[in-house]
């Protein structure tokens, strides 16, 4: 993994013709930015991502679930129990 500053980013150079990952942070305030993924490892993230994306919406249909089963209204009944 190389690291690299924002100000390296005005040289698009460098980041274009990356092999490796690289890893970004703001040289005046010490923070981290992020992370530069080239396109060489375009598949392996893509999947990364998809299986992150897979977790969150499963997460998300439990909360979902969750609160159905807790609902005290019922298919086909109204406010008042009619």
């Amino acid at each position: 993994m190389i690291h690299s500053t924002l100000a390296d980013l005005r040289h698009s150079k460098t980041f274009l013709d990356a092999q490796e990952i690289i890893h970004i942070f703001d040289g005046r305030k010490k923070e981290e930015i992020g992370y530069f993924i080239p396109r060489t490892f375009a598949p392996e993230f893509e999947s990364f991502l998809k299986s992150i994306e897979q977790k969150r919406e499963i997460a998300l249909l439990q909360k979902v679930a969750l609160a159905q089963k807790q609902d005290p209204i019922h298919e086909g009944e109204t406010l008042s129990g009619q």
